[in-house]
């Protein structure tokens, strides 16, 4: 039997499964995303930004984004559909962090593994320069 939760949008009790909204919200998340899709469909409209189809569709812009990142609308298809990076916010279209975040997060994290293998060494170095001396009375 599934276990109880409160629907993340809506906060109503209900069965959660694989989902952690309830069939209510999910049910219109769907209708926004057949909105959302339809109003792609057209020629005119496949190069439209986020913004642009907020506008146009009424459709919340959080909402639009969680469909491009759950991959159900293709940056691919439609080139202008970028979110911004968690990081700066700079307009992505996978992932979390934008190329230059992700590269400054890398270099960031050699710098800090450097730094820990160095202090390693020394505490080693250290270590071995230790002299113990005994009394033999």
């Amino acid at each position: 039997m599934g276990e109880l939760a409160n629907c993340s949008h809506c906060g109503t009790v209900y069965v959660k499964t694989i989902r952690d909204i309830c069939q209510d919200c999910f049910k219109k998340e769907e209708e926004a995303f057949q909105t959302v899709s339809q109003f792609l469909r057209e020629k005119k409209n496949r190069e439209a930004t986020i913004l642009e189809i907020v506008e146009e569709t009424g459709v919340e812009e959080e909402l639009i984004i969680k469909f491009v990142k759950e991959r159900r609308l293709q940056p691919t298809d439609f080139p202008n559909l970028a979110y911004p990076c968690e990081r700066c916010g700079n307009g992505i279209t996978a992932g979390k962090l934008c190329e230059n975040c992700q590269k400054e997060l890398k270099n960031d994290l050699a710098v800090l593994e450097e730094e820990e293998r160095m202090k390693q060494e020394r505490e080693e170095r250290e270590r071995e320069n230790i002299y113990f001396s005994f009394n033999q009375d």
